[in-house]
């Protein structure tokens, strides 16, 4: 029983020493715009919440494909870091013009743009450092997700 529970230990509770340093994680923000303007309105995708209910919490420890999604945007937005990987821009993309489409909040025509941004805490305010910026691409008409 004692060897079947140390055996097991590792997988509930993993040992973090594998990890060189621990670093922000690039987070990605979007714009929408006409097809002649300049973007200023950038917003989070899928921003994290602050708060959930204990409910929430159990049931995330087994079921969480969202949060699954979350990291996969976090492991392609590295990839673009080091070495700006089409495939990787391209994910991220697909995703989140997904989701506006899903939303109602792009339509034909429209400007999207995404971009990801290291934020940091210096003397109490918040520093967003854009670390890259993807093309212009206009909304189609349609789009596969």
């Amino acid at each position: 029983m004692w060897n079947t529970f140390r055996l097991l230990m590792p997988a509930l509770i993993p040992s973090w020493r594998f990890f060189r340093t621990v670093e922000a994680s690039p987070r990605v923000q979007w714009t929408l715009t006409a097809q002649d303007e300049h973007p200023t309105d950038w917003q989070e995708f899928r921003p994290r919440r602050n708060r959930r209910s204990i409910a929430e919490a159990i049931t995330q420890l087994v079921w969480n494909p969202r949060w699954n999604e979350a990291l996969f945007l976090v492991s392609c937005a590295e990839r673009i870091e080091v070495t700006a990987e089409p495939h990787a821009v391209a994910e991220i993309q697909r995703r989140v013009l997904a989701d506006l489409l899903r939303s109602g909040s792009a339509e034909h025509g429209q400007v999207f743009q995404f971009r990801l941004v290291f934020v940091d805490w210096m003397d109490g305010a918040r520093r967003e450092q854009v670390t890259f910026l993807s093309e212009p691409y206009t909304v189609p008409a349609k789009v596969s997700s």
